[in-house]
């Protein structure tokens, strides 16, 4: 066996348990130099791979078998950067020691990367009686995972698309290996941490608007229960094999508790998050000459589990960072569904704004009730529905309620007071329907942006088949998501990279970013 491909074997880390290749120079550490010419002898080995004399190889198959040789090569790159470095530290090595910290022998680790499993060598120092460290790996911004920032980053922003079973699927098929189900969580716990205090200081857009539009939505998605979380947490009883997969899930049905569903029981279990869309327009002209607001512009969505007000804490300070501050003359809207706490919140925090009742919804309780006169999907209904729309883009709202009453002279008792109940949560929300003078200044009379968000931000990530999600660990996944659909993970990532930094100097040990602990829900003081 030849030193080349002990190196490789060793530093692809293909096994992770000892093997004869990896044993052929665990002891100690390989010098640099010998790692050098192996990495050439590899590269002239590439190179006879793909220049072949009377070759009849298709080029798929070229493609196919050039990927482990280049994984292995890049592997090797690594393992020899990390060599290099680790020969050159004395420096860094010696300014710890003169702190009082004690020096052992070098030690082998391993690394996860995206070309596979990477062994290297480092010193390790620590103080007496105290914590220690190795301090080249802090320096070169590793920590104490086991695996490169980039993985960590990578397995963590996958989740935010996918679920995490497909995300170590992906990465098996890509890559052709990859970290556990458990590890994926554990990246998206860890970057969680620093989202709050990411959105706190991330600077305001460039290029925005003269008028600021904020929308806000709800969207619940199923959470585990009670008693689901006493059986995940529960021990494992002994099972017997079963006969074959069939005999094994006939079994597990037949050890379920059959319960009856109760009268109006939600399997669901449904948690609500509040998520908030906030874009400017810009004061522009069209084709005639006529003004109108163009845009939208730099459109941020946030998401959380936190009680809806958080959700307005998080606009007041946005809308402070691009330039609405509270007494402004410049126009703020906010639109809403009609939610009573949305509406105290955007009193409380935008006092001074436009707030607006998404036409949309009040057409959906129009429509609710002319279905009790009208045959659904009828032309009479659509004929009704649509007059009451043109009155409505008219200023005639009050005249729209009086029409809505006059349904439920038509109707039984039974149907006559559902209908009043329409027409007196519509009457309460009157001041929000001026959407005649809406449609002149060119403002917003729907909540379509946030409507989108909630499907695009929410719903096709948390609400899928068989979810049940702990509000406090979903709320890290939901906050990368939105990091993520905002376009701002360079940004968070370069952020992340400089705290870890900053608590390894202050710890005086290598920091750490997997955890299994989950945050608290963001509250007043952490938004402030």
């Amino acid at each position: 066996m030849n030193k080349l491909t002990s190196i490789v074997g060793f530093v692809g880390g293909e096994c992770k348990g000892e093997t004869p290749e990896q044993a052929a120079w665990r002891d100690a550490p390989v010098p640099s130099s010998e790692m050098k010419s192996r990495i050439r002898a590899e590269i002239e080995g590439i190179f006879d791979f793909v220049d072949r004399k009377d070759d009849t190889r298709s080029f798929d198959e070229v493609q196919r078998g050039l990927r482990p040789l280049l994984f292995a090569l890049a592997r090797l790159f690594l393992s020899f950067f990390l060599t290099r470095r680790h020969e050159y530290s004395s420096e860094i090595v010696e300014a710890w020691l003169n702190k009082g910290y004690r020096k052992r022998s070098p030690e082998r680790k391993f690394i996860g990367t995206m070309f596979g499993r990477v062994c290297y060598w480092r010193t390790y120092v620590r103080r007496p009686g105290g914590r220690g460290l190795h301090p080249l790996d802090s320096a070169l911004g590793l920590t104490a995972d086991g695996f490169s920032l980039l993985v960590m980053e990578t397995i963590a922003r996958l989740s935010t698309l996918v679920s995490y079973e497909q995300v170590t699927a992906l990465l098996l098929y890509f890559y052709g290996w990859s970290p556990s189900k458990t590890t994926v969580e554990k990246a998206v716990l860890g970057l969680g941490r620093y989202t709050q205090e990411y959105f706190c200081q991330a600077p305001p857009p460039e290029g925005d608007g003269e008028v600021l539009v904020i929308q806000v939505d709800s969207k619940a998605t199923p959470t585990a229960t009670e008693e689901e979380l006493q059986k995940r947490r529960q021990k494992r009883g002994e099972k017997k094999p079963a006969l074959s997969p069939r005999h094994r899930g006939r079994e597990k049905r037949s050890r379920r508790n059959k319960k009856r569903r109760k009268s109006g029981d939600k399997s669901k279990n449904g948690k609500a998050t509040t998520v908030l869309t906030m874009y400017t327009l810009k004061k522009g002209r069209d084709e005639n000459g006529k003004r109108v607001l163009l845009g939208p512009l730099n459109k941020w969505v946030y998401g959380s589990y936190a009680a809806k007000r958080h959700a307005f804490e998080v606009a007041r300070r946005e809308a402070d960072k691009r330039g609405f501050k509270q007494g402004t003359r410049k126009t703020i809207q906010v639109v809403t569904d009609g939610d009573e706490d949305l509406e105290r919140c955007t009193k409380e925090f935008f006092p001074n704004a436009i707030h607006t009742l998404d036409i949309v919804h009040v057409l959906e309780y129009i429509w609710e009730a002319g279905r009790f006169v009208f045959e659904e999907g009828s032309e009479e209904l659509a004929a009704w529905v649509k007059k009451q729309e043109r009155l409505l883009y008219r200023g005639k709202e009050v005249l729209v309620m009086q029409h809505v009453g006059d349904l439920a002279k038509q109707v039984g008792p039974a149907a006559a007071k559902r209908i009043d109940g329409i027409q007196t949560y519509l009457f309460k929300r009157l001041r929000l329907m001026s959407y005649d003078k809406l449609r002149k200044k060119d403002l917003e009379v729907a909540s379509g942006a946030v409507e989108g968000a909630v499907r695009h931000v929410v719903a096709k990530r948390f609400d899928s088949g068989s979810m049940r999600w702990i509000r406090e660990r979903a709320e890290a996944l939901l906050q990368l998501r939105c990091i993520e659909i905002n376009g701002g993970w360079t940004e968070f990532m370069a952020f992340v990279a400089e705290k870890l930094r900053q608590e390894s100097r202050a710890k005086h040990s290598t920091a750490r970013l997997l955890t299994t602990q989950h945050g608290a829900l963001p509250s007043v003081e952490k938004v402030a």
